[in-house]
């Protein structure tokens, strides 16, 4: 009687481990920001996207496959030509995440990993298109508008294999060693000229000034030489009570020194012997 109640308790136990264990298998779990497809191996891959939450799945049967929405940031470097036949370094950073409705065609066709197989393709399709379309210089003067061509031309192709791209950006743009050594020859030289003009112009403003100060002289000497001939000897007593008068200040300003009025003597003031 006992053995058989140690039977029966065993068999509950192991049918009770093996319901767990199906349950176990038979639930998985959608997080926030994630979206699951279905696989099963009967009917292929289902249409219905499954959203976030737990949910029930056939065990061995059933398969989900879980698929981030969220925006992710990715790098592609690509080199490439321009117009002119400048070789031409250039990194986007791209910020991309999948269409929520059209992650089973996405798992169909591309797989899990999709990012690795379309981005940097079509990334260095568009890129070479788009640059070859400017000169070198061009893509320096003009990056906004090289920029907003990429991002148009990127994010339509991208539309074509279920995939938003939120955000395109310009982070490096590079050329080959002989143009790079070009430009700087350039801005040296230009330097160099505007240099020699300011040494030019600095030069042409000191003649004039110098001319200007010599016709000023010249006018003065022509006016002073003028009131000589008119009257003379006026203007040179003027002078001369000018300068007497600007010796008389000194004069008074300076200590231990005496002012007599004109016509007095020193020696006058003294007793007779």
């Amino acid at each position: 009687m006992a053995a058989q109640i140690l039977n029966s308790l065993g068999r509950l136990g192991i049918g009770l481990a093996i319901g767990a264990s199906v349950l176990n298998t038979s639930l998985y779990n959608v997080d926030g920001g994630s979206r699951a497809v279905i696989f099963d191996r009967f009917a292929g891959i289902k249409k219905n996207v499954v959203g976030e939450g737990t949910h029930f799945l056939i065990p061995w049967v059933q398969r989900a496959i879980i698929y981030d929405i969220r925006s992710r940031p990715k790098s592609v470097s690509v080199i490439t030509g321009s117009k002119d036949l400048q070789t031409v370094n250039i990194t986007l950073r791209i910020l991309f995440r999948p269409i929520p409705s059209e992650l089973p065609k996405l798992y169909s066709s591309l797989g899990e990993d999709y990012d690795q197989r379309v981005l940097p393709s079509i990334t260095n399709e568009v890129l070479k298109a788009v640059v070859a379309q400017f000169d070198a210089g061009e893509l320096i003067t003009q990056r906004e508008i090289v920029s907003s061509r990429v991002s148009e031309d990127l994010t339509e192709r991208a539309s074509h294999f279920g995939l938003v791209l939120d955000d395109i950006s310009l982070t490096h743009l590079g050329f080959g060693r002989e143009f790079t050594a070009a430009v700087e020859m350039k801005q040296v030289a230009q330097q160099d000229a505007e240099r020699a003009r300011f040494v030019v112009e600095k030069a042409e403003h000191l003649k004039k000034a110098a001319v200007i100060s010599a016709e000023g002289d010249s006018q003065a000497a022509s006016l002073l030489a003028k009131a000589f001939g008119d009257c003379g000897e006026a203007l040179v007593e003027l002078r001369r009570m000018e300068a007497a008068e600007e010796i008389a200040k000194q004069l008074s300003r300076s200590r231990n020194i005496a002012y007599l009025p004109p016509g007095q003597h020193t020696l006058l003031s003294l007793p007779q012997m």
